[in-house]
């Protein structure tokens, strides 16, 4: 039968309601998230006990933190763009598992090479995730609530985290430095047999490659959310497919999409380079500022679960303001609270005042997964959010790296709040400039 109705995949769910098999889809991203927040924040929950147990020092320290972020880096920019050519399922379920059975071999390791090579592999693998998450998770949302989907999903990271500094010292314990590295290793590798078993693949995708059974594994999975199409409807990833660009990296630098690609990496660079030092150095830095080892791992989850409250609030006010403004204000306040806290020396006040940093500079971060995956089309998604996270991230390798030098040099805590508020307030420049509603 000859077609003759096209729908757009990119607006498929556009006025239905979540079926089950979106809901299923929201709910993996989010418990995906949650894992890679623990994975990647481990390290800082235990870089006390390993620091002296391998006999690292804080320039090392710093390189360990830097290598996980450079992978980060470097599986976001090569990795997660193969997603745009193969898919986002089949990604997923690969560097789910790679980061699971990363994180497990790492409870094993008796020398600092060894833990370099596997924090890296354990970057390579969730910066792959992280875009495609995003991506998959944005393309089986109606454009209504994607921003504010694609929020909670992404609340998952720091939630993680929040989580890895409840349990650390229980796996500890339990299991020395070790466990807090296992633990999760076999719930990622858990979640990569879930995503085979329950995730479909990415309809915008399928109708942008639209080979011969594409179509018909559309039909399918529309037929498994209770949502069929008469016969003479084909789902086009475009209104008109000869547009569709041949290089997605290449487009994003065309002269239709590089301002404001530009204004996108510079702010995930700026960001992650303030974010990922506290993330990567707060506990080990209040430690040494007096504070006790379980003072030392609140101060990670006041500023963890302070994020998880202003991602939620962040996507939920985005459906009602502007979103790359709201980010802006949120990056804006994160910077005024830092030069607060750099007048700050009381424990409780200090923790109470981490959790409101949290709110403001995790909320703004997560914020920018919303702002990437709605400024790009479906076509180049995956490689959009794919190169912001991977060139943002060199903002990641660098903050702790270079605050590592700083702290081996004799920085302090209180001195640290003052260097990292700067990028943030360039942040809150750049973002307020793209106008994604």
């Amino acid at each position: 039968m000859t077609v003759q109705k096209h729908i757009v995949a990119d607006t498929l769910h556009d006025g239905h309601p979540f079926t089950p098999t979106q809901v299923t889809v929201v709910i993996t991203s989010l418990l995906l998230m949650i894992l890679d927040g623990f994975d990647i924040t481990s390290m800082a929950y235990v870089a006390h006990r390993v620091s002296d147990e391998l006999s690292i020092d804080a320039a090392n320290l710093g390189g360990v933190f830097s290598i996980t972020l450079a992978g980060i880096m470097f599986g976001a920019l090569f990795l997660a763009p193969l997603a745009d050519r193969y898919g986002r399922r089949a990604l997923l379920i690969y560097s789910v598992g790679a980061a699971g059975l990363s994180m497990v071999i790492t409870g094993f390791i008796d020398a600092l090479w060894h833990l370099y090579l596997l924090r890296f592999i354990t970057g390579l693998a969730v910066g792959c995730m992280l875009a495609n998450v995003t991506a998959l998770t944005s393309e089986y949302t109606p454009n209504s609530h994607r921003s504010f989907t694609v929020a909670i999903i992404a609340a998952g990271f720091p939630l993680g985290a929040t989580a890895g500094g409840f349990l650390a010292p229980a796996l500890m314990a339990s299991m020395s430095w070790a466990g807090v590295f296992v633990v999760p290793g076999v719930l990622t590798l858990l979640m990569a047999f879930i995503v085979y078993l329950l995730i479909p693949e990415s309809i915008p995708f399928l109708a942008k490659r639209n080979r011969q059974a594409d179509q018909q594994d559309i039909v399918a999975i529309l037929s498994r959310m209770k949502r069929p199409v008469a016969a003479d409807v084909a789902i086009v990833s475009t209104t008109n497919n000869d547009e569709a660009p041949v290089n997605s990296v290449r487009q994003l630098v065309s002269p239709h999409w590089r301002a404001r690609t530009t204004m996108l990496w510079g702010t995930f660079f700026c960001v992650f380079m303030g974010m990922y030092f506290f993330m990567s150095w707060l506990p080990k830095l209040a430690i040494g500022s007096g504070l006790s080892e379980q003072q030392g791992i609140y101060t990670g989850v006041a500023l963890n679960f302070g994020g998880v409250v202003g991602t939620i609030l962040l996507g939920w006010l985005a459906v009602r303001f502007g979103l790359s403004r709201l980010v802006g204000v949120f990056l804006l306040l994160a910077a005024v609270l830092l030069v607060i806290l750099a007048q700050i020396s009381a424990q409780w006040t200090l923790i109470g005042l981490l959790f409101v940093l949290g709110f403001f500079m995790q909320g703004g971060y997560v914020g920018l997964y919303s702002v990437s995956a709605k400024m790009y089309p479906a076509e180049i998604r995956a490689t959009g959010i794919g190169w912001a996270l991977g060139l943002g991230r060199s903002g990641a390798v660098i903050g702790p790296y270079f605050g590592g030098l700083l702290i081996a040099g004799g920085m302090t805590m209180q001195s640290s709040f003052l260097v990292f508020a700067g990028p943030l307030l360039v942040a809150a420049t750049l973002v307020s400039r793209l106008k994604i509603k």
